[in-house]
């Protein structure tokens, strides 16, 4: 059963931590590219502040962007600008969502995010800690997947073979790092590959950051993932 309260804790701890760390940055390298293509630190940034906010939307029953032009122009207007004013917004924004998390609520209840995607009330925060430590990752300061949680990598490895689970263009897979194992793919009689690393590497490949070079495969190449 998901504790939405405690993961509103890791939130809070996971937001602190980035802070803390993109303190450390100066102007200039807030413009530098982050790992994201395309985008600066400042568009990470910026992206987490408003992200922070569009669950704000989702938990109190709006629409969680207003649209996708809309999403991207806020990004685009907000990304240059100074480290003060980012760290302000991340700050305030995380502020908000956590006063919106702290207001009772029939957590059971079915909400929608981007694109038609519905979920419980309940994952909204797990959502947003999926948000903060994978940018903290992407801003390349120096916090690596590594450095992030052990539970929080196992949930979202949990999670994301769960979103590829009957996938038709995903071959049926066994994940292990040599402790826990998780299935993925479409369905089939039994694994057409089996991949096995680091916990850190499967949560790299499966979520887009890392291209699965720390891993080993066996019976076949190493699947491509859809984009998240």
């Amino acid at each position: 059963m998901i504790d939405h309260a405690r993961d509103l804790v890791s939130v809070r701890e996971a937001t602190d931590r980035l802070l803390t760390a993109a303190a450390k940055l100066d102007n200039a390298s807030v413009t530098e590219p982050s790992r994201l293509p395309g985008w600066s630190r400042g568009h990470v940034l910026a992206h987490l502040a408003r992200n922070a906010d569009a669950l704000v939307n989702v938990l109190e029953g709006r629409p969680m962007y207003v649209s996708a032009k809309a999403r991207d122009a806020d990004i685009e207007r907000d990304a240059p600008r100074p480290l003060d004013v980012h760290l302000t917004d991340v700050r305030e924004s995380a502020a908000r969502f956590q006063e919106a998390g702290a207001t009772p609520a029939d957590w059971s209840r079915t909400v929608e995010l981007r694109n038609g995607v519905t979920d419980a009330a309940a994952r909204v925060p797990f959502r947003r800690w999926v948000e903060v430590e994978l940018h903290h990752v992407d801003l390349g300061i120096g916090y690596e997947l590594e450095d992030v949680p052990a539970e929080f990598v196992e949930r979202e490895i949990d999670f994301l073979t769960d979103r590829f689970t009957g996938h038709p263009d995903v071959p049926s897979s066994r994940l292990t790092d040599g402790t826990r194992a998780w299935s993925t793919g479409r369905e089939a009689g039994a694994p057409e590959v089996t991949v096995q690393g680091s916990a850190p590497d499967l949560l790299g490949w499966l979520a887009g950051r890392r291209d699965g070079a720390g891993l080993t495969v066996e019976d076949g190449t190493l699947p491509s993932l859809p984009p998240l």
